[in-house]
């Protein structure tokens, strides 16, 4: 039997034959993604035979990226956190970015004293009392909406997109994880009339027009083009949630929002001229400035 080693020496000669830069890892990741496991659980087991099957979907999977569909496509799947999500030219690759987000969130929410009440919301002593609702606005793959609902303790979670094929991606996932997530179809905040949350959360399109046309095109000619572009200045999408949000956050819940590192000092003014007079920036893994956190007022 050919062993794992063998078979992606060949996929990176394949990938590097088309010009795939980084080929011995691209074939690593994608061989991992057919396995379902880590790439470093891969090179463990780099010497063992390996399965016919997963052999033939692997060089499918190269085929694909050779042709310069992105690694996520090439698959079907991409790794969030604890999640491996499926996913397809309907919705964004999720990103180690959009991690940071969920990170924010779930600690905001395990610190506060409030959410720490060894009396629940039904008044059941000794019981852990809900974190609340949860609203994701422009889900994509579900990638933020979905770890919420696994990670945290939130009583519900809601997720928005204004695209359907994208709620279809995401609903799947949810059936895959077993999450119950509420879907609802709309623009920005527009489904969430009339509720009130504990957090809205989103990682909104933010990309120029000019911007756009000058993206790679492993980004540009596959991923959609609504769930990047938010007009000539990127902050379409960002100033409607810091505008609506203040009718759907409950007092002294939670507003965050994954911003452009280069239009930070002007999302944390669109936020205080709204209001939100707590609002900060904090920076991503990549010590980027890159998620809006603000709480709502109690006055």
């Amino acid at each position: 039997m050919t062993s794992i080693r063998d078979v992606l020496e060949d996929g990176a000669a394949v990938l590097a034959g088309a010009g795939v830069a980084e080929a011995k890892r691209e074939s690593l990741v994608l061989w991992a993604s057919v396995m379902e496991c880590s790439p470093g659980q891969v090179w463990l087991q780099r010497e063992v035979g390996a399965e016919t099957a997963l052999v033939g979907r692997f060089r499918e999977a190269v085929e694909r990226r050779a042709q310069g569909i992105p690694a996520a496509y090439a698959t079907g799947t991409a790794a969030f956190r604890t999640l491996e999500l499926k996913v397809d030219p309907r919705v964004l690759i999720p990103r180690p970015e959009t991690e940071g987000i969920v990170d924010h969130v779930l600690a905001h929410f395990a610190v506060l004293p409030y959410y720490r009440s060894l009396v629940s919301s039904d008044g059941v002593p000794g019981k852990e009392r809900s974190w609340g609702v949860a609203a994701d606005v422009g889900t994509g793959s579900g990638c933020i909406a979905l770890s919420l609902a696994v990670e945290g303790k939130f009583e519900r979670v809601i997720a928005t997109d204004a695209s359907e094929g994208a709620l279809e991606v995401a609903k799947e996932n949810a059936r895959q994880l077993g999450a119950g997530v509420e879907f609802r179809l709309g623009d920005l905040v527009s489904p969430l009339a009339g509720e009130t949350v504990d957090v809205l959360v989103s990682n909104p399109p933010y990309v120029t027009d000019a911007e756009w046309e000058a993206l790679d095109a492993a980004v540009k000619d596959h991923e959609p083009r609504d769930a990047l572009v938010s007009g000539a200045d990127g902050l379409r999408a960002t100033r409607a949630l810091i505008e609506g949000a203040s009718d759907i956050v409950c007092a002294g819940g939670l507003l965050a929002i994954e911003i452009d590192c280069r239009r930070a000092g002007a999302v944390l003014e669109l936020a205080r001229d709204a209001g939100w007079s707590t609002a900060r920036i904090e920076h991503d893994p990549f010590d980027r400035p890159r998620y809006l956190l603000a709480i709502r007022g109690t006055a």
